[in-house]
């Protein structure tokens, strides 16, 4: 009998290493499925007045298969774009991405500032710190993701602001 127990034991927690492991291992992660997982969306705060905002992100691909991100929508604004800045005779503009963005097989993406991102042009409301956005980000293989995107203070560069120093630590 004590065989059987062990047996079952063993048994019940290898399952649940294998579940353990299989889950994300990235907080803040969204849309999985199909190889595609989303991770850490988020947009600065706008000011009152503005007209524009921008969501960022970063795509992992773990299928086997490129795929591409195609699409965005979202209800914060009239108009959602996949974006890019270019340097056109050394100055910086940003562009409407044609076609999409490439996500390799096994393979990443960023959104960030300065680079790729989620244009939200004529906001219907100014974008404030602490709250969060629905959006739906669509690839052409894995289909449309839905997201909850964090609104960051404003002047944010990255998702979590890495610049903070606990001053305790520090003496």
């Amino acid at each position: 009998m004590k065989i059987v127990t062990r047996r079952a034991a063993l048994a019940a927690f290898t399952l649940t290493a294998v579940a353990i492991a299989a889950l994300p291992a990235q907080a803040g992660s969204h849309g999985h499925g199909k190889g595609v997982m989303i991770m850490e969306p988020w947009a600065r705060a706008t000011a009152p007045t503005a007209k524009n905002g921008a969501a960022y992100f970063a795509i992992h691909n773990s299928g086997k298969m490129a795929d591409k991100l195609v699409s965005a929508s979202a209800d914060v604004a009239k108009k959602v774009e996949i974006h890019t800045h270019i340097n056109e005779g050394g100055v910086m503009k940003m562009r409407k991405v044609e076609g999409g963005i490439a996500i390799p097989a096994g393979g990443m993406a960023e959104l960030k500032p300065g680079g790729y991102h989620i244009m939200f042009m004529g906001l219907h409301a100014p974008l404030k710190e602490g709250d969060s956005l629905p959006m739906t980000v669509t690839f052409e293989k894995a289909g449309a993701k839905k997201l909850t995107v964090k609104i960051m203070k404003m002047g944010m560069k990255k998702g979590h602001d890495h610049m903070k120093m606990d001053k305790k630590k520090m003496n």
